[in-house]
C-alpha cells in the first residue's frame, strides 16, 4: 500500500500492552502513532475515535458505575465514536450479572447514546473491524457509498468555491475536504496531520494549506513603545 494512502491509527498508550495492537501492526494499511487518548481507545484518521471493551470489561463498568460516564464522553468528544465488544458468552459465566441487566445497559448505549455496536470474538477481529470501518469510512467520504440528506446544493458550491481559493485546491480537494471534514470551519482549523488523513492530499499541500490560513503577527520594532 502506497504509505501516503495508509490509515493513521491513533492508539492509547493504556492499550500499548493489549493484544490488539499486536494485531493491529500485522495491517500494513495502519500507521500507528500510540500516545495518551483523553477519549476513547483508537483514533482512526482523526474522524473515528472507538472504545473497545471486553464483556469482562462490560460488566465491570456497569457494576463500578462508569459505563454511562464513558459513554457521554465517547458520544460529545467530536470524532464520530462507536463502540468495539470484544469476547463471547461463555465470558460471562462467572459475571453473575442478569442478562436483562446487560441488555438494559446496551439498549441505554445504542438507543440514547447514540453509539453504535460492533462485535467481535477475539483482538484478531477487533482489529480487523477497526480495518473494515477505516475503509468504509473512507469510502463514505469519497462519495462511493450513498447517503441520505445531503447538504443543500447552493450551500455545497458556496463552500466548494471558498475553498478553492486556497493554493492547490481544485474542485476534487475541495469536495474531499468538505466530506471528511463537514465545515470550511474545521479545514482551515485543522492541523497539518488531519489535513493528511484527506485522500489526496499529501504533506505538501497540507503544509500549503496551514501557510495559507494561518496569522503571524506582525511585529513592529520601530514603533515607540506607549506608557
Amino acid at each position: 500500500m502506497d504509505p501516503s494512502q495508509a490509515f493513521s491509527m491513533r492508539v492509547d498508550d493504556r492499550e500499548a500492552s493489549s493484544p490488539v495492537l499486536a494485531a493491529l501492526r500485522g495491517h500494513p494499511e495502519f500507521r500507528i502513532q500510540v500516545e495518551r487518548l483523553p477519549v476513547g481507545d483508537y483514533l482512526i484518521d482523526d474522524s473515528l475515535l472507538l472504545e473497545r471493551k471486553t464483556l469482562i470489561d462490560l460488566v465491570s463498568s456497569i457494576k463500578d458505575g462508569r459505563l454511562f460516564a464513558q459513554a457521554e464522553r465517547l458520544a460529545t468528544a467530536g470524532p464520530r465514536g462507536a463502540l468495539i465488544l470484544e469476547g463471547t458468552t461463555r465470558d460471562l459465566t462467572e459475571s453473575r450479572m442478569r442478562r436483562e441487566a446487560i441488555q438494559g445497559a446496551l439498549v441505554t448505549l445504542t438507543l440514547f447514546f447514540g453509539l453504535p455496536l460492533l462485535r467481535a470474538r477475539d483482538p484478531e477481529e477487533s482489529a480487523r473491524l477497526m480495518l473494515f470501518a477505516a475503509r468504509q469510512q473512507r469510502s463514505f467520504a469519497r462519495g462511493a457509498i450513498p447517503r441520505h440528506g445531503k447538504r443543500p446544493r447552493g450551500k455545497a458550491r458556496l463552500q466548494s468555491h471558498i475553498l478553492q481559493g486556497l493554493p492547490r485546491i481544485g474542485p476534487e480537494r475541495a469536495k474531499r475536504l468538505i466530506e471528511h471534514f463537514g465545515s470550511i470551519e474545521a479545514v482551515i482549523t485543522a492541523d497539518t496531520e488531519a489535513l493528511t488523513a484527506v485522500p489526496g492530499i499529501g504533506d505538501a499541500v497540507a503544509e500549503t494549506i496551514r501557510w495559507a490560513v494561518r496569522e503571524i503577527p506582525p511585529i513592529y520594532p520601530d514603533t515607540p513603545c506607549q506608557v
